[in-house]
């Protein structure tokens, strides 16, 4: 009988992980753990910690180091990490990382195909030194056409709607075929319709093995398939679980210092 191949390491590890940001705990001896293929949701109001958390994982930002027990910051099992072999590994989508696409660079505006190349490279756009191969080419096409966005190959992101440049740059997220892809309040901008047809595409990636992240203080963004939430609140987590254990009024409350009614229908939620 053939042995269970071993599991993948947690995509992330926090453990007492203490972040300060001028001269305030940003992250407050904070304790996570997201394993792979835990598709979890990060909750909390502006100033939770939740922008401070994406930058823990990109490692843009690094807690206080200890002289004793374990790393505070584990990614993939590891504290130390290349980061342009991590952004392959790790794919992260933000409004953020939109407008720089959006506004271009220095060599002028960004194609949707190139947007998506230069996710090999983790640039922001910028192919001008690049050794871009045929097969990489093929390979931007194909993310895009798994975003239903192969229309916009030869597009300028400057010149897409907001729905449409947000699926460039989850294409280009996907095109390294990383193992966990971490979306920074993905619907912001959309309208209802399209903000309906995006958390589908997001649930079907789910669905084929990349451990989805969301970070979001949106409720009804939360997707069937996500099935654990922590909530977070002022650098600290308040709560941490399956879906319908924490995803409840006096929680929620809570969480957002304010009188707010949880309801639930079809595996989806709302606040009111």
């Amino acid at each position: 009988m053939t042995a269970d191949p071993t599991p993948a390491p947690p995509v992330l590890e926090l453990e007492d992980a203490t972040v300060m940001k001028g001269g305030v705990r940003a992250l407050d001896r904070f304790t996570l753990t997201i394993r792979a293929g835990e598709h979890t949701a990060i909750i909390g109001p502006n100033g939770a910690g939740k922008s401070t958390l994406i930058n823990v994982l990109t490692r843009d930002e690094y807690p206080l180091s200890r002289t004793e027990g374990p790393p505070p910051a584990r990614i993939f099992g590891s504290e130390r990490w290349d980061v342009f072999e991590l952004r392959t590994r790790l794919g992260v989508v933000s409004a953020d990382l939109q407008q720089r696409f959006v506004e271009g660079h220095s060599a002028g505006r960004v194609t949707g195909e190139d947007a998506v190349v230069s996710g090999f490279f983790a640039t922001r756009g910028f192919l001008l030194y690049a050794d871009v191969t045929d097969d990489m080419r093929r390979r931007a096409r194909t993310a895009l056409d798994r975003m239903e966005a192969g229309h916009l190959s030869g597009k300028l992101l400057n010149e897409m709607s907001t729905g449409e440049a947000r699926r460039v740059l989850i294409a280009r997220a996907l095109v390294t075929s990383p193992a966990a892809l971490v979306l920074d309040e993905p619907a912001a901008g959309l309208d209802p319709v399209a903000r309906q047809r995006f958390l589908e595409i997001i649930s079907r990636i789910g669905e084929q093995g990349t451990t989805l992240v969301l970070v979001t203080h949106h409720v009804e963004e939360i997707m069937p398939i996500i099935s654990r939430v922590a909530l977070l609140k002022k650098g600290h987590v308040m709560a941490v679980g399956a879906k319908a254990s924490i995803l409840t009024t006096e929680r929620m409350s809570a969480v957002f210092d304010a009188p707010v009614i949880v309801e639930e229908h079809g595996g989806r939620y709302w606040l009111r």
